[in-house]
């Protein structure tokens, strides 16, 4: 492929990666925020009874925003936010394709002698890998008793780190840890929340009580993505300070601080 054409392809891909994470992740913790502050006026609810809307101003204009236990319309006109996180997905694979399975910096030989093959096979196998233990421990015991999810979540992400950084490359290492994280989310969005959403659209349009654990399924998922979000963008961003990252002595450790602080922050923007 000509220099100059793949240059525009990684450019042009590049961009709408970043600019649908932009609206998959802005939409994600918009509508946490939103939830959030439902619960806060379900707490405070007086006698009189709860509060039912939250009222912003933006652009000009006052917005309320009221939370349905049932659906006062047709499926068809209910709205869905689903092709961005599909759209950031997508585009971060051809990345990966682009950069690391058709270019150079896959594999180091300083850090272990193995083919690009077995470092392409080794990075689409932690992703298929890393949502399959992530999805089975939701799912699990684990998955009813935060503290133990973390627990567990850190073990499991200092593993891969430390995994990785021994057959790739720093810099491979690093961002296919990010695209753990990213096939967890998209995954968690598609085969987890969307399937929910439309069990519980499909009762509600037939006016039966759909099931509570649909709702409190999809909001864990959805919450779960919001602590990821924030970790992934420290990854890509990383590729910008080698010396301090992928490049240090400490590179896999220094990726687990740098996750952990993503979490804190994401902890932090979720309550704000």
């Amino acid at each position: 492929m000509n220099s100059a054409i793949r240059e525009w392809l990684n450019l042009s891909v590049r961009w709408i990666h970043v600019f649908a994470g932009i609206m998959w992740v802005g939409q994600t913790y918009y509508f946490t925020w939103l939830d959030g502050q439902f619960t806060k006026l379900e707490k405070n609810a007086d006698s009189s009874g709860p509060a039912s809307k939250v009222w912003m101003v933006h652009s000009g204009g006052f917005y309320a925003v009221e939370k349905q236990k049932s659906l006062g319309v047709s499926p068809e006109q209910v709205r869905w936010f689903r092709w961005e996180a599909l759209m950031t997905w997508l585009a971060g694979v051809v990345l990966l394709v682009l950069v690391y399975y058709l270019g150079d910096g896959l594999v180091d030989p300083d850090v272990a002698d193995i083919s690009k093959q077995a470092g392409i096979a080794i990075g689409v196998a932690s992703m298929i890998v890393g949502w399959m233990i992530y999805d089975l421990a939701v799912r699990s015991a684990l998955g009813k008793s935060p503290n133990a999810f973390v627990g567990f979540g850190f073990l499991m992400t200092g593993a891969a780190a430390r995994g990785l950084t021994h057959v790739m490359s720093g810099r491979a290492a690093y961002i296919h840890v990010g695209a753990i994280f990213g096939t967890i989310m998209t995954l968690n969005v598609w085969m987890r929340i969307l399937p929910a959403q439309r069990k519980m659209i499909a009762a509600a349009a037939a006016g039966e009580t759909f099931d509570p654990s649909l709702g409190a399924q999809a909001k864990l998922r959805s919450k779960h993505n919001t602590f990821l979000a924030v970790p992934v963008v420290f990854l890509m961003l990383s590729h910008h300070f080698p010396v301090a990252t992928y490049g240090s002595r400490y590179n896999w450790e220094m990726m687990l601080i740098l996750i952990v602080a993503g979490w804190i922050a994401a902890k932090f923007i979720r309550e704000s």
